[in-house]
C-alpha cells in the first residue's frame, strides 16, 4: 500500500478490471429478469447472481482502495442503477458516502470516523490502513505538480508513516490521528498558513517559497512579476507565456546569480538560470491564482 510506482503500473491492470467488471454486470442485468426463461435452473440462476455479485464488489473494492473511486464517479450513475437494480440495492447504500465525496474529503471533514463509511470488509485495521494509504499517496502524486517542494515533503511523511504502522510501532488510533492530519496537511495546496511568514498571503506566494529555498522576499519578488506580467490567457499563448518567463527571469538572475558568483568558482558554473526559470515556470503554470 502507498507505494506509487505500483500504483501506476497496475494502472492499466485496474482499468481493465473495470471494464471487464461493467461489462459483466450489462450483461447480467439483460437477461436478469429472464433467466429462467432462457432455461436456467434456479441453482445455476443463483450461482450466477453470487458470481457477479463478487465480481462487483472486487471491481469496487479495487476502485476505492486505489483511488480511482471519485475520478470515475462521473460514469457510475448508470452502472449504480444496474447494481441497485439487478444485484445488491442493499450493499450499494454502504458506498453511497461516496457518491459525493472522494475518502479524502471524508478524511478531511469527518477524520477518523472517515473509516466507518466504508465498505465493512475495509473497515478492519489493515485494510482500512491501506485503502487510506493508497488515497493520500494518489492525492500527493496528483497534487505535486502545484507545489513539488511540499509535496515531497509529504510523500515522505507518508512512507515514514506506512512504516511505522508495518513496525507495529504505532497504535491504531495513533495511526489514525496522523494519518488525519497527514491528511488534512496534504489537501492545502500551498501548505498551510500558520507555517509560512506571514506575508506569503497566498497558496502561490507559499508554493514559490517552498520552491525557492525558502527565501520570502524572492518569492515575494517573483510573485509579484509573474501578477504584473501575465496577460489574459497566457498558459496558451507563446507571447504571452514568454513575456510571463522574461519576468520570471529577470528576477532569479538578478536575485541569484550574484550570489551563487560569491560562492566557490564551480558552483556558480553549474547554475543554469535557463533551467531554473523554467522550472519556475512550470511551477507559475499550475498556480490556479495566475
Amino acid at each position: 500500500s502507498g507505494n506509487a510506482a505500483q500504483l501506476k503500473e497496475n494502472e492499466p491492470k485496474r482499468v481493465l478490471l473495470y471494464k471487464l467488471g461493467s461489462a459483466l454486470i450489462r450483461a447480467y442485468a439483460n437477461l436478469a429478469n429472464e433467466l429462467p426463461q432462457a432455461g436456467y435452473a434456479a441453482a445455476t440462476v443463483a450461482k450466477i447472481k453470487a458470481e457477479v455479485e463478487s465480481a462487483t464488489k472486487i471491481r469496487d473494492a479495487v476502485m476505492l482502495a486505489s483511488g480511482d473511486y471519485i475520478d470515475l464517479k462521473a460514469y457510475e450513475p448508470a452502472m449504480r442503477h444496474l447494481i441497485d437494480t439487478y444485484i445488491r440495492a442493499e450493499d450499494s447504500e454502504k458506498i453511497s458516502a461516496f457518491d459525493d465525496m472522494s475518502l479524502i474529503q471524508l478524511i478531511v471533514e469527518r477524520g477518523a470516523d472517515a473509516v466507518k463509511a466504508l465498505p465493512k470488509s475495509m473497515q478492519g485495521e489493515s485494510a482500512a490502513a491501506e485503502v487510506i494509504e493508497n488515497n493520500v499517496r494518489k492525492l500527493i502524486i496528483d497534487e505535486s505538480p502545484v507545489n513539488p517542494a511540499y509535496y515531497e515533503k509529504m510523500s515522505k511523511l507518508l512512507d515514514e508513516l506506512i512504516e511505522q504502522r508495518r513496525r507495529g510501532a504505532l497504535s491504531y488510533k495513533a495511526y489514525l490521528d496522523k494519518v488525519v492530519a497527514l491528511t488534512r496537511d496534504a489537501t492545502q495546496p500551498g501548505g498551510v498558513s500558520r507555517d509560512y511568514p506571514s506575508e506569503l498571503s497566498s497558496a502561490a506566494k507559499r508554493a514559490l517559497f517552498d520552491n525557492l529555498g525558502k527565501d520570502a522576499n524572492l518569492a515575494l519578488r517573483v510573485d509579484a512579476a509573474v501578477v504584473y506580467a501575465r496577460q489574459d490567457g497566457w498558459r496558451d499563448n507563446a507571447i504571452k507565456t514568454r513575456r510571463v518567463r522574461n519576468a520570471i527571469r529577470e528576477v532569479l538572475e538578478s536575485a541569484l546569480k550574484p550570489a551563487l558568483q560569491v560562492r566557490a568558482e564551480g558552483a556558480a558554473k553549474d547554475f543554469d538560470i535557463e533551467a531554473e526559470t523554467d522550472r519556475i515556470l512550470e511551477l507559475a503554470k499550475r498556480q490556479h491564482e495566475y
